[in-house]
């Protein structure tokens, strides 16, 4: 019996010890089995951070691309606006001469009126109508250049 007794705990120890590597294999299956999920997992995860970087250049290139845009607009709509300011202070320049001249006339009509008989100023009048009519036959009248100096 004692023989028996040893034989039965000789054979839990085989036992006991092919558990133990069966135990310790399935540890080590389940250890290399996560170390694969966890490689695969950082794969994953430096793909999606590649795809993030690549999205944000793209981002990048084209909003430097419409800034570019938007400066070489403002910068046409700038010379447009200088161009016209110009042309409006001329405008000005002539608006205020004109003004000017046509102040004069008046001036030099009233006066005529004032001092001479109306068959005088049907003389001058002529003489005016005369002016006039040469005036429109020849170029625009333009302000002086000594005008537009500030």
């Amino acid at each position: 019996m004692a023989s028996s007794s040893g034989n039965s705990s000789m054979c839990t120890k085989i036992q006991s010890s092919g558990s133990e590597e069966d135990l310790q294999l399935m540890m080590d299956q389940r250890k290399n089995k996560r170390k694969q999920s966890n490689r695969e997992s950082a794969r994953r995860s430096r793909m999606r951070k590649q795809n993030h970087l690549d999205d944000m250049m793209r981002e990048v290139s084209r909003l430097t691309k419409d800034k570019s845009e938007i400066i070489t607009s403002i910068k046409v709509t700038t010379q447009q606006y200088l161009n016209v300011e110009a042309e409006n202070s001329i405008l000005r320049a002539q608006m205020t001469e004109l003004s000017q001249r046509l102040e004069s006339l008046n001036d030099i009509i009233n006066l005529i009126n004032a001092t001479t008989s109306s068959y005088e100023r049907d003389c001058y009048q002529s003489s005016a109508q005369n002016f006039f009519n040469m005036l429109s036959l020849n170029e625009p009248i333009t302000a002086s250049a000594g005008f537009f100096q500030w």
